[in-house]
C-alpha cells in the first residue's frame, strides 16, 4: 500500500479510513461494505473478512479494548498489519507494511462523529473526519 520515501498513495489513504471505519464496524457490520460498496466480507463473532474487485484484501479480529487489523495490497504488492487500542473515546493505532513503512495515528470519537489523524514513516500524514450519518 506504501513506497519507500514518497508520498502516500490514494490507495493506502483510502485503505487507512477503511480501516478506521472497520472500527466502527464491529458495532456497524456493514459500513466498510458500504464505503467500499464493492468488496465481498464474510464475518463471524469477532473476525471480519473482505477483499474488494481488485483483489486487496483485509482482516479485522478484535480481542477486548484491541483490534488486529492485516491485509494485502495488490497495486503495491506488500502486506500490512495494524494494531488498535481503544481507551475511552479514543483509539491508537500503529501499523507496518512489508516494505518497512510504519504508521501511527489515532481516533476520537465525539458523540456521532470521529476525528481522525495518522502519520507514515513515508513522510504522509493525514486528518479526516467520519461521521456515522454521512460517512467521511
Amino acid at each position: 500500500m506504501l513506497e519507500p520515501v514518497r508520498t502516500m498513495r490514494k490507495p493506502m489513504h483510502n485503505a487507512l479510513k477503511c480501516m478506521l471505519l472497520s472500527l466502527s464496524l464491529l458495532v456497524a457490520a456493514n459500513a466498510c461494505a458500504q464505503a467500499s460498496s464493492q468488496a465481498k466480507c464474510t464475518r463471524s463473532a469477532n473476525l471480519l473478512a473482505c477483499v474488494d474487485p481488485d483483489g486487496n484484501s483485509y482482516s479485522v479480529a478484535t480481542a477486548g479494548s484491541t483490534t488486529y487489523m492485516r491485509g494485502f495490497e495488490v497495486s503495491g504488492k506488500r502486506y500490512w498489519a495494524q494494531t488498535s487500542s481503544r481507551y475511552g473515546q479514543l483509539t491508537f493505532f500503529t501499523g507496518l507494511a512489508s516494505d518497512g513503512e510504519a504508521w501511527v495515528g489515532y481516533s476520537r470519537r465525539v458523540g456521532w462523529t470521529t476525528l481522525n489523524r495518522f502519520s507514515s514513516s513515508g513522510g504522509s500524514s493525514g486528518k479526516f473526519t467520519c461521521s456515522r450519518l454521512t460517512g467521511c
